[in-house]
């Protein structure tokens, strides 16, 4: 059992409703930006995903179920990195062919974003960045720094052909769990120095 010692009730009710999905979660824009390639992963890891965090009244961003007829793509991507808590990348074998996978990598990076990487059906040593001319050179660095960044964070690997779906959810779960708990103590700390997370 958690004994909670903060200024705020937010990591306490945060803390209660992540592992007592009948509470609702703090209205927040974004808790969890799933960067995904939605031609390999949409229908498949990604939309699993998404359920599954709905279904913990976590409020996750997945371009295809958030967005609505009239939004703005990139404003509305771009407030749910800024806002986010956690990022999910699902890496997938045509995830670095896409300049929105990479851009919205990059940009989870340059918000200093928790990214907990998930390589679905492909190797971290296999993923790199392709200059084909038509992106500046400035543009192709920045996008090769943030892969590299994302390679080598400890993440999930689930193999399609031998992997256990409900294993992924689980340990995607309580990755995610575990990380918005950090974000949100750092938070409060960076709040209120003396603040103190005792587990009891």
């Amino acid at each position: 059992m958690q004994r909670l010692l903060a200024p705020s009730s937010k990591l306490a009710h945060a803390t209660r409703c992540i592992t007592n999905p009948t509470i609702p979660y703090p209205n927040n824009p974004c808790d969890i930006f799933i960067n995904h390639c939605g031609i390999d992963t949409k229908t498949s890891i990604s939309g699993l995903l998404y359920d599954h965090f709905t279904s913990l009244r976590l409020n996750a961003f997945l371009d295809s179920k958030s967005l609505k007829p009239g939004d703005r793509l990139l404003v509305e991507t771009d407030t749910a990195i800024k806002t986010c808590g956690v990022g999910i990348a699902v890496f997938s074998a045509r995830y670095c062919d896409s300049y929105s996978c990479l851009n919205e990598l990059t940009l989870l990076m340059e918000n200093k974003k928790r990214v907990i990487p998930v390589f679905f059906d492909v190797k971290p040593s296999e993923l790199c960045v392709k200059d084909d001319g038509t992106r500046p050179a400035s543009e192709i660095r920045k996008f090769q720094l943030a892969l590299r960044e994302a390679r080598y964070t400890v993440g999930l690997t689930f193999d399609t052909s031998t992997g256990d779906w409900s294993k992924l959810l689980a340990m995607a779960s309580d990755a995610v769990t575990r990380n918005l708990l950090e974000v949100e103590e750092n938070k409060l700390r960076s709040i209120n120095p003396t603040y103190k997370h005792i587990i009891t």
